[in-house]
């Protein structure tokens, strides 16, 4: 079974940076990045601070209202990055044309930022978003 182990260079389409649009929740976001770090929030203005964020800031932004984000993130993060990807994907065809593409090949977010929740890093990991991905690729 083929793997693609990396969501850079042709799978750089994968990563939540990747400047594709979607709208979630109401909202239309520049990246899936923006639209699940703005998830996090709990009002007007600290959702208002991460979307107006560049692709560099959004992370850091978010870190910087850890403090106020909803109180339930975490056991619901994994279904909110879910509704995002397949939104993201669904709402750009030619995106989703490219994910379909892949066929049944194991996607793995291999990085070197040592998250081992979204992806592996040193062969070691849960995969979440690939997981993610192969589920959209299958329901799209």
């Amino acid at each position: 079974m083929n793997t693609i182990d990396s969501f850079r260079g042709t799978y750089a389409f994968f990563s939540n940076f990747y400047p594709a649009k979607v709208t979630y929740n109401g909202y239309t976001y520049q990246t899936s990045e923006h639209a699940f770090q703005a998830a996090k929030t709990t009002n007007k203005k600290d959702h208002d601070y991460i979307v107006n964020a560049t692709l560099k800031q959004v992370k850091a932004r978010s870190r910087e209202i850890k403090s106020r984000w909803r109180p339930d993130w975490h056991s619901v993060k994994t279904v909110i990055m879910a509704e995002i990807v397949y939104h993201k994907f669904d709402q750009n065809p030619s995106l989703c044309a490219r994910l379909k593409a892949t066929g049944d090949a194991i996607l793995i977010e291999g990085n070197w930022w040592r998250d081992t929740y979204w992806g592996v890093y040193e062969g070691k990991g849960k995969n979440m978003l690939g997981k993610v991905l192969m589920i959209v690729r299958n329901n799209l």
